[in-house]
């Protein structure tokens, strides 16, 4: 298979790249490197079937040859990013999501869009399944990510309804792994480089609020196991184990040893109470669940902090 990636350089989308060149397939990735990262594509760029278009995906996506298949990874994903970069936001999940529509339909390639669990805002439905609609602030800061991602989901859908465009969505949770950057803003890298630096780790709220984690190996198995489905709604691929984010930081704290203390700041604007994906779908269509414990997870993680750390 010929894949497009748009997003290539990101955390999830240079892992996914390198699981598909380890199955033969031919790989053509695409980023403009606003918050993804060369040194992502490092271990991979140079391997027989790869090859990277710097590219802002906005903007007319024109690529020569035959597709199978344009996996659309491309965004900010992180509030720290989204926060920095509303508009782009924006606009790579309405015109860079319809530019990679368009491609798909023009060579007559799948498409995934790689959405994510923020569809469901500040949701007032706990576990969420994906028939949930969701509880969205459009005008608050975190809007620009959740009512893009919203919005992405809706096209994906009207392309495949009105063109016949062999479509999936992938609803992503929590995510960690490799390849994460060290100022990314989110829990796991804030807690884990602080942690690492001795410095407090700071917890907004009271800490009482939720997240669901799983490891990037889970993911990449989950989107490549509905690539395999003929499934065009939306599926939630996440950890059904949520913990709050205060055992987060605690079980941090004693997985790196570290003597760190952990400090309260205010929670931010519409950030979410719970978040726990339902993955019954995923289970049934897909065969598929989160097979690596947690805290193996951030072991494997913490050692590739500790090495970008001391780089």
């Amino acid at each position: 298979m010929r894949i497009l990636v748009t997003g290539a350089a990101g955390f999830i989308g240079s892992h996914l790249c390198e699981f598909l060149l380890a199955r033969g397939g031919e790989v053509v990735g695409m980023d403009n490197f606003i918050t993804g990262s060369a040194d992502n594509l490092a271990g991979f760029a140079a391997r027989p079937g790869f090859t990277f278009v710097r590219h802002n995906v906005t903007e007319y996506i024109a690529l020569d040859g035959p597709l199978d298949w344009v996996l659309h990874l491309a965004s900010p994903a992180s509030p720290r990013d989204y926060l920095e970069f509303p508009i782009q936001t924006l606009k790579v999940g309405a015109l860079g999501t319809l530019n990679a529509l368009g491609l798909a339909k023009a060579k007559g390639a799948g498409f995934l869009l790689a959405s994510t669990s923020e569809v469901y805002g500040d949701p007032l439905v706990h576990p969420q399944r994906e028939d949930y609609w969701g509880n969205v602030n459009p005008v608050g800061p975190r809007g620009v990510y959740d009512e893009a991602k919203r919005y992405a989901e809706a096209l994906t859908m009207a392309y495949h309804r009105t063109h016949g465009v062999n479509t999936r969505i992938v609803r992503v949770f929590n995510c960690f792994g490799s390849r994460m950057r060290l100022n990314d803003g989110r829990a796991i890298p804030a807690f884990t480089t602080q942690a690492l630096t001795g410095r407090p780790l700071t917890v907004f709220g009271d800490g009482s609020q939720t997240r669901s984690f799983q490891y990037i190996d889970d993911l990449i198995a989950g989107v490549w196991a509905l690539l395999q489905a003929p499934v065009p709604d939306p599926v939630n691929i996440g950890s059904p184990h949520e913990m709050t984010l205060l055992e987060l930081a605690k079980r941090i704290i004693r997985l790196t040893g570290s003597t760190s203390e952990i400090v309260f700041h205010p929670l931010p604007e519409d950030d979410p109470k719970v978040r726990q994906p339902d993955i019954t779908r995923a289970r049934t269509l897909l065969g598929w669940e989160p097979r690596v414990d947690t805290d193996d997870g951030l072991r494997l993680t913490l050692e590739w902090f500790r090495g970008k750390l001391s780089a």
